[in-house]
């Protein structure tokens, strides 16, 4: 899929300080996105404390981000879970129009085999009314999907067309880059392995970071897709610092703080989840202000 080339960010879901859903710090972080050049927006991954949302909550903001974005940017929606029958209800139940595909996270907690893995997104595809894009993230879900598994969806399953991969296992990469379709997609889904992923030949990033800094982000995989590596380690150098504060205390909590600097959002996070302490705040201020 063509549109899946570039930057991606896996969009925050503001709240209010009462925790209820902030819709207007949303319109601000989507416009944030489309200002700062993203190629698409992944509405309720993981980053978005989807977790903690009620499914009525989460119709409403996907409702909501694909009215404010009106066509401008590809959007694709987060439908992932442990428990695949839920998973299947819940993709047949889906018919919000402005999407164009599904990210869909590992199942975590249960530590499935590979071949369990394999039968999830089997029946995950089957059931979705969009192309579905793997989401390997080992550090959260316990269990690691491994390239042998991604290529056998890859090359069975005509509708899996990408895998996010957070596992930051670059022979995991290689294979998976060495062994998939040509059609089929690898994107990075953690910042600091960017560059390093799009130079194996990753087609972009579905990042973090770009909530908060999105025309760095999008530069930085337009400069890899032209294989401008140069450049590109500049802004990747440029990076380092304040993403490393980003994830210092937990996602979304750090980009939050950021976006909450910026005046574009709160900070707040839904328990059990806890905003950054008073000492990431200030560091992460010092750091936002020598990038500015």
């Amino acid at each position: 899929m063509n549109e899946l080339y570039g930057a991606g960010v896996a969009l925050v879901t503001p709240f209010h300080s009462d925790g209820s859903i902030d819709f207007e710090g949303l319109e601000r972080v989507i416009e944030h996105q489309i200002k700062g050049g993203m190629d698409y927006l992944v509405s309720l991954g993981t980053t978005g404390e989807t977790a903690t949302l009620t499914q009525d909550e989460r119709k409403a903001v996907w409702k909501f981000t694909a009215e404010v974005v009106g066509g401008r940017l590809p959007l694709v929606a987060g439908i992932g879970g442990n428990h695949t029958a839920e998973v299947i209800h819940n993709l047949k139940a889906f018919d919000q129009p402005g999407y164009m595909a599904i990210l869909s996270v590992s199942p975590y907690y249960n530590k499935p085999t590979q071949e369990g893995i394999y039968r999830h997104y089997k029946a995950v595809a089957a059931a979705s009314p969009l192309p579905v894009i793997l989401y390997n993230v080992p550090g959260r879900t316990g269990s690691n999907v491994s390239p042998e598994t991604t290529a056998r969806l890859a090359r069975e399953v005509d509708n899996i067309v990408a895998t996010k991969e957070a596992s930051g296992n670059f022979d995991q990469f290689s294979k998976i880059m060495r062994d998939k379709p040509e059609a089929f997609l690898l994107l990075s889904g953690d910042d600091p392995a960017t560059l390093p992923m799009m130079a194996l030949g990753a087609a972009g990033i579905i990042s973090v970071v770009a909530n908060a800094l999105p025309a760095d982000v999008a530069r930085l995989a337009k400069l890899c897709l032209e294989n401008n590596f140069v450049e590109a380690r500049k802004i990747h150098s440029k990076l380092i610092r304040i993403t490393e504060l980003c994830f210092a205390e937990g996602n979304p909590a750090g980009v939050k703080e950021m976006l909450h600097q910026l005046g574009i959002c709160d900070a707040t996070v839904r328990l059990p989840l806890a905003e950054a302490s008073s000492q990431l705040a200030e560091t992460i201020r010092e750091e936002l202000a020598k990038l500015s």
